[in-house]
């Protein structure tokens, strides 16, 4: 279904066993990776600038060097 940016992730059962849930800052450090306190004007300028960095970086031009010489992907 659809989901919208107060609701990234379906919650956690109560009680679960996943391991990679427990402790207290695993459900804030995700909402942080979700810029969950943005504004929808606040997340475009911060995507443009995320893509913008990455287009002038030299890793993704490696990375990008790799994926074409062992996969044909451009």
């Amino acid at each position: 279904g659809h989901r919208t940016l107060s609701q990234p992730f379906p919650p956690l059962p109560a009680g679960s066993q996943l391991p990679c849930f427990h402790g207290s800052s695993t459900i804030r450090n995700l909402k942080e990776r979700f810029h969950m306190n943005m504004t929808e004007e606040q997340l475009q300028v911060l995507i443009e600038q995320l893509v913008d960095g990455s287009m002038r970086s030299i890793t993704t031009k490696l990375y990008d060097g790799f994926q074409y010489l062992t996969n044909g992907i451009m």
